[in-house]
């Protein structure tokens, strides 16, 4: 039950962000009584903490293994395969994209105790770019290129529906 609420929660904080989905949306969906979302995850801000968590750990776990298949090819072939992989991911999960989106660029964000590691997972990135040599000297400008990329990523999943027409093309195409 923990984990179809969390699934749940997930999809709704990803298509509403913190303060458009209610917890009453969430039992909804699920099919249980607001009460056994109480229950299992407390208050609506422990649930989204969770999903926060949930959603970080599964980019490191992605990220580890977009770096096990591109380790020691020409770096052209790295960039080409790690960002198929990870637009693929994505695709496949928009309520990562949306959820990092509506953290990072909105005013109305909800202030919890866990945040996703971005520098961590700039750093991880940059290195099997091989952007740099030490995981913990990462240089600016390796930095922003990173960032460019990872935020060109997500507004392209999180933007599909507006601009997917714009381009005529269907979803399979895009």
């Amino acid at each position: 039950m923990k984990a179809r609420i969390l699934k749940t929660a997930r999809r709704l904080f990803g298509q509403y962000g913190f303060h458009g989905t209610t917890t009453r949306m969430i039992a909804k969906d699920v099919e249980i009584d607001i009460s056994t979302l109480y229950y299992h995850w407390g208050e609506k801000g422990d649930l989204y903490e969770a999903v926060i968590r949930d959603i970080y750990e599964d980019l490191k776990l992605k990220l580890s293994e977009v770096e096990k298949v591109i380790h020691g090819r020409p770096l052209s072939e790295r960039m080409e395969i790690s960002i198929d992989m990870m637009t693929d991911y994505l695709f496949d999960n928009p309520e990562i994209s949306n959820l990092i989106l509506f953290r990072y660029f909105t005013k109305t964000r909800h202030p919890t105790g866990h945040d996703i590691h971005v520098p961590e997972l700039i750093s991880d990135v940059a290195r099997s770019m091989n952007l740099s040599e030490d995981k913990s000297r990462i240089s600016t400008s390796a930095r922003m290129q990173v960032l460019a990329i990872m935020n060109t990523i997500h507004n392209f999943i999180s933007g599909e529906g507006f601009f997917r027409p714009m381009l005529g093309l269907e979803k399979k195409e895009y």
